[in-house]
């Protein structure tokens, strides 16, 4: 999931899995792969940089530094 503003100023979490594409009209559409779209204040540029942080983070190895928890004990 990632995190956005809906342009009415609500927070929504949005399922990074299920966009089709993002475009700017110049207000920024994110239509889902429902076929959904949802006007957002964040650029294109900013909803990208989300959703690869998001597969960054659960695409990364499972015994990475930064993600072994039994390392930590």
């Amino acid at each position: 999931m990632i995190k956005v503003t809906h342009f009415n100023g609500r927070q929504l979490a949005i399922n990074a899995e299920l966009i089709q594409f993002v475009e700017s009209t110049p207000d920024t559409v994110i239509t889902l792969t429902t076929k959904e779209k949802i006007l957002v204040r964040e650029s294109v540029d900013e909803v990208i940089r989300r959703v690869i942080e998001y597969r960054r983070l659960i695409f990364s190895p499972m015994n990475s530094k930064a993600g072994n928890v039994e390392g930590k004990r």
